[in-house]
């Protein structure tokens, strides 16, 4: 073992076979890291990072969220993936201690003492909120992989824990930007600044990183430029009438709802243009009973005005639905 893997490793604790892979990866004399996009907008693909882009990423966080040689990190995830990679190039960066958990819905198995920092997918936040015994050592808590619920959110605030959703992308090596739980806007992380397109849809900017301006897919709210508010995939917005519909939008409002995995997608209409449809994981129940319980929910053009069920749902490797447009 190469004497920097071998100098690092003292500071990482319970690694795994995935984690040396990556130690290996990092220390060699590429100037590049492999990684793979989700494949939720898209077939997945393998992409070459920088490193120095990877180092340029950390240090943003580690400066965001103090961390230094005497910080503490715990990393429930995957480092298959750029949440994972990144979270072990902080601790490279800050000289600071991680420990290693093999990546389930049930994160933070031990008393590792205060967390400095802590980052999960939003499928992992139930278990903080009902079942885990040292939730209460999280210092600063980052959720990404996914939107989160209102009442997840809800209920992660309610724990009075520093927390954050993230917004970034493999492209940009993790997040670019934070929005603490309890607001609905994003803050640039130093270093980066935003603009937007003739779609509405979000640009990057930094004069650190190599990619200097990157194009999103994803419609904001722009407020300056430093924060935002995410409204939904350019690719998945509906048109129905005329009138430009978010299905994220009207995901958020539906979950805990919805007693089943769903989504909201389109279909094509000759009177509307395109009409909303509800994508339910279930085999078929009584759909006037999901119609007569949303109505009280969503405005009138968000109302589906089609439930199909699906037994089985395409996933991406990370976990990820697969929407379909019909």
């Amino acid at each position: 073992m190469a004497d920097p893997i071998r100098n690092t490793i003292k500071r990482i604790f319970n690694a795994d076979s995935l984690t040396i892979d990556f130690l290996n990866e990092w220390f060699d004399d590429s100037l590049y890291i492999t990684a793979h996009t989700s494949g939720s907008t898209g077939s997945p693909k393998a992409i070459k990072l920088l490193k120095s882009d990877m180092l340029i990423s950390a240090k943003a966080t580690c400066e965001f969220f103090n961390i230094t040689s005497d910080s503490n990190l715990v990393l429930p995830l995957s480092p298959n993936y750029i949440a994972g990679k990144m979270m072990i190039i902080r601790a490279i960066y800050a000289g600071a201690k991680l420990w290693i958990e093999s990546p389930s819905n049930k994160p933070l198995i031990q008393d590792y003492g205060m967390i400095d920092l802590l980052p999960i997918v939003p499928s992992q936040s139930e278990w903080l909120t009902t079942g885990c015994k040292y939730t209460k050592n999280i210092r600063n808590l980052i959720i990404g992989g996914g939107v989160l619920s209102k009442k997840q959110a809800a209920d992660i605030n309610n724990l009075k824990i520093n927390a954050y959703a993230t917004y970034g992308m493999t492209e940009t090596c993790s997040h670019i930007a934070l929005r603490h739980i309890s607001s609905e806007i994003y803050q640039t992380l130093p270093n980066f600044t935003i603009s937007i397109d003739n779609r509405n849809c979000l640009i990057i900017k930094s004069n650190e990183m190599s990619f200097e301006e990157l194009a999103t897919n994803d419609i904001v709210n722009l407020i300056d430029n430093n924060h935002f508010k995410w409204l939904g995939r350019y690719d998945n917005v509906i048109n129905s009438g005329g009138i430009k519909i978010f299905p994220e939008s009207i995901e958020e409002k539906l979950h805990g709802i919805i007693p089943y995995p769903f989504y909201i997608t389109s279909e094509q209409d000759d009177k509307w243009g395109e009409i909303v449809v509800l994508c339910i994981e279930s085999e078929p129940i009584n759909t006037e009973y999901i119609i007569d319980t949303i109505k009280k929910t969503l405005d009138k053009y968000q109302v589906p005005k089609k439930i199909i069920f699906i037994p089985q749902f395409s996933r991406t490797e990370s976990g990820k639905i697969k929407r379909t447009k019909f």
